[in-house]
């Protein structure tokens, strides 16, 4: 019998994977079999990254790349052909975010994180798309946010930036379920990472996101992989436009005490 989560040899392009959740996400498919490409903007971190993928450099490529700008995407998935000769999975995980009262939010703040968190996304998602058609296992995988289904205090910007990603990632579900391209979303819970650490490590706001979640815990960056090594795999052949929450229950509590 086939193993229908077997990803080895598929070529998976991880945007936004210098760290964090998408770092995790990167690793754990490379650890699965899977020619795993991560990008990001900073240089460093993605050397590392890379080097920690694979030392010999023949199962990835190490291109830095920023969703903010389209010629930065067209470049990466140009040499993520001419090495690998296909694209079987993109990940969109790059994201930032801030923590303000909204009355006081710029638009120029508004502006900036939608760019990187949403039509960062979007650009991703129209630069692989004909490389991802051509094959015949096409999966896109966007990381949204449980800010997606619930309001955080003070980051109105980032909640309407990722609940506008899960209605992309259906709608492009609906458009290119014809061409063989799945599109779905991970809906990562509390992850401690750079980009939130400080907002919710030994804090009241932290404290009542545990007491929030069944589980009792923060996730660990490594228990997103499951998920992602599913919708990546001929186990998803049959999902698309769906949501995955990795969230230790919080979507589904109401009252745990």
């Amino acid at each position: 019998m086939n193993n229908l989560l077997d990803i080895r040899d598929r070529v998976i392009v991880a945007l936004g994977s210098t760290s964090g959740l998408g770092r995790a996400i990167a690793i754990g498919l490379a650890e699965h079999g899977a020619i795993v490409v991560p990008s990001g903007r900073r240089e460093e971190e993605l050397s590392a990254l890379c080097q920690q993928i694979d030392t010999t450099g023949q199962r990835t490529l190490c291109r830095t790349t920023d969703v903010r700008n389209r010629e930065s995407i067209d470049r990466l998935r140009d040499a993520v052909l001419e090495k690998f000769g296909r694209i079987d999975v993109l990940v969109n995980a790059a994201g930032v975010t801030f923590k303000e009262p909204t009355v006081n939010v710029s638009e120029e703040q508004w502006a900036a994180l939608m760019d990187t968190d949403l039509t960062g996304v979007l650009r991703a998602c129209q630069s692989f798309y004909e490389p991802l058609k051509n094959g015949s296992r096409g999966r896109i995988i966007n990381i949204a946010s449980l800010g997606s289904f619930l309001a955080f205090f003070q980051v109105a910007a980032y909640a309407a930036a990722k609940t506008a990603v899960l209605s992309l990632t259906k709608s492009l579900a609906c458009e290119w379920a014809r061409d063989g391209i799945c599109v779905n979303a991970i809906v990562p819970g509390v992850f401690p990472t750079e980009l939130n650490k400080k907002l919710i490590m030994g804090t009241a706001r932290g404290n009542e996101m545990l007491m929030r979640t069944p589980m009792g815990r923060f996730g660990k960056p490594e228990e997103l992989v499951g998920a992602a090594l599913l919708l990546a795999s001929d186990g998803a052949s049959f999902i698309t436009g769906q949501t995955i929450a990795v969230d230790g229950g919080y979507l589904a509590s109401g009252v745990n005490q």
